[in-house]
């Protein structure tokens, strides 16, 4: 007997729908993931319980790190060029537009403003490499640029919430001590960010206040 031919079928698959779905996705994560910004040193934050959230804008975060090195960052340029300008005129230094512009750009910075002008100059590369191994912020009781960052900030922005970010290895006193520098300028309110413990993912912040 003869042999019955099957007639083959298209084996074509309609793709377009999981394709605008696929795009769909990734328009979604990509307007609503926050970018975390790049830090100067590597911080380890300690572990609470608090699942409380900071907000994304108006926050001055303060970086401490185990050798109690102080960095800051701020989430709007404006903001940091308009500080850097009023931290420059109170040690006589004038910066021009475009060191301004360039210093708004950095996620976060923390050294010297006397070096600020050389190490504008720099690479990107040059730049890290100088903030993970030379920065900070000087905060001794002979010139505390500290104080002069944090009075201009309050006052370029009166808004700006305060968040102090420390490595779980920094020792209390070096805390405490940015927390006194806070005190002297009248700063009383801040939170202290730390990651959720075993079975979160996200960071926390615990606000508190502390009067003196």
């Amino acid at each position: 007997m003869p042999k019955v031919k099957v007639k083959r079928k298209s084996t074509f698959i309609d793709m377009t729908a999981m394709s605008d779905v696929t795009v769909l996705l990734l328009t979604f994560f990509m307007l609503t993931s926050t970018f975390i910004k790049k830090e100067p040193v590597q911080v380890n934050t300690p572990s609470s319980v608090s699942e409380r959230q900071i907000p994304d804008v108006n926050i001055l975060s303060i970086l401490v790190d185990p050798q109690g090195r102080i960095f800051l960052s701020m989430d709007r340029p404006e903001d940091i060029r308009n500080v850097l300008k009023r931290v420059g005129e109170d040690y006589k230094i004038e910066f021009t537009d475009k060191e301004l512009k360039d210093f708004s750009l950095l996620p976060s910075f923390g050294l010297p403003i006397a070096g600020t002008k050389k190490f504008l100059e720099l690479s990107q590369e040059k730049k890290d490499e100088v903030l993970t191994t030379l920065g900070g912020i000087p905060h001794d009781s002979i010139d505390n640029q500290f104080k002069h960052w944090i009075s201009h900030a309050r006052v370029v922005n009166p808004d700006f919430r305060i968040a102090i970010k420390a490595d779980k290895s920094t020792s209390y006193e070096l805390v405490r001590g940015v927390m006194n520098d806070l005190r002297d300028l009248k700063e009383n309110r801040y939170n202290l960010i730390t990651s959720l413990k075993a079975g979160a993912s996200a960071d926390a912040a615990l606000g508190l206040d502390k009067s003196h």
